[in-house]
């Protein structure tokens, strides 16, 4: 498919008319200092999602893993030297996180255009609005104005990221700790509308959970055996969203009321009176996800570092200067 004239980035698209915070990011931050970067995060998004729709969800992901760790300063680029070790080998990103190439493939372009100028953390942000808006769904405001970390934390990569095995009770915890509500919560998680989860991440729930459709139940079974391979291969993966896993839409929400969901986590957003309402609400009318999940990722994309902490404009994403 060609994403580029595909009605998909066009038609399919709502435009998210938010105002920005008081945190000083600002849209027209490279107005003068780099005005081709937005030009070229999109093209080059464009092409990575058109080669592989699932590099849409990846870049997502990596957004969401650098912002949840911390704020987001570009901390999970970070590669692991002799004497530094970042957070691509905590438990949630090891063997996981993608994408990588693509923010290096972008962020060589960029330096070529206007060196020195433009963090790896902007280019993160903005390419995971674009890979959303690649695969139809939502646009957003990005505010631009971020610095790259200089260091990166392991133990917080572990801790605070949510695993895809809590119930309710525990997501919402975790979600609530970066200051996000239940149905913010929700929203957020309507990302796994697109994406792919490891067999490891699923078998307990395909061979032992009891809120799960059986044929649905069976067709994960077929693929993922009670003890096999948990590698990246094909094999060992299945889509987050089985009906429509190339597209960004509101089916997602749809499989949730069928006990579709692929994970324990998010099968759990529908499992308890405080979210089951937006799971239907966003099932139904996909304007108010499209328009929910937006605002959520504008409030998560200025999760902001510690105050004080160093940083930089990186000349290369995976170091410090």
């Amino acid at each position: 498919m060609d994403f580029e004239s595909s009605k998909l980035w066009g038609v399919l698209v709502f435009v998210s008319l938010i105002s920005l915070s008081s945190d000083g990011l600002s849209t027209d931050y490279y107005k003068s200092s780099c005005p081709k970067l937005l030009s070229i995060v999109r093209r080059e998004v464009v092409k990575a999602v058109g080669k592989e729709y699932r590099m849409g969800a990846s870049l997502l992901r990596l957004h969401f893993h650098d912002c949840f760790v911390n704020g987001c300063d570009a901390s999970v680029l970070l590669d692991d030297t002799a004497n530094f070790t970042g957070e691509k080998t905590a438990i949630p990103n090891k063997d996981s996180l993608r994408g990588f190439e693509v923010i290096d493939n972008i962020k060589t372009l960029v330096e070529a255009a206007c060196p020195s100028v433009v963090s790896c953390a902007d280019i993160l942000s903005i390419a995971a609005r674009d890979s959303v808006v690649a695969l139809g769904g939502p646009s957003w405001a990005v505010g631009l104005g971020r610095m790259d970390s200089t260091t990166a934390s392991f133990d917080s990569a572990n801790n605070d990221l949510p695993s895809p095995f809590l119930d309710l009770p525990d997501l919402i915890s975790a979600f609530s700790n970066k200051g996000f509500s239940t149905k913010e919560l929700v929203a957020l998680s309507g990302s796994h509308t697109i994406g792919q989860a490891r067999c490891s991440m699923f078998r307990v729930r395909a061979h032992n959970e009891t809120n799960i459709d059986s044929e649905f139940a069976a067709s994960l079974r077929s693929n993922c055996p009670f003890s096999g391979d948990d590698t990246n291969s094909s094999s060992s993966l299945s889509s987050l969203d089985l009906k429509t896993p190339s597209l960004f839409d509101n089916y997602f929400f749809k499989n949730l009321i069928q006990n579709k969901g692929l994970l324990h986590s998010d099968q759990a957003l529908f499992s308890n009176a405080s979210a089951d309402s937006h799971v239907t609400t966003y099932s139904s009318d996909s304007d108010a996800f499209f328009s929910d999940f937006a605002a959520a990722m504008v409030k998560m994309s200025e999760l902001s570092p510690p105050s004080g902490a160093a940083a930089q404009i990186r000349s290369d994403c995976r170091k410090i200067n």
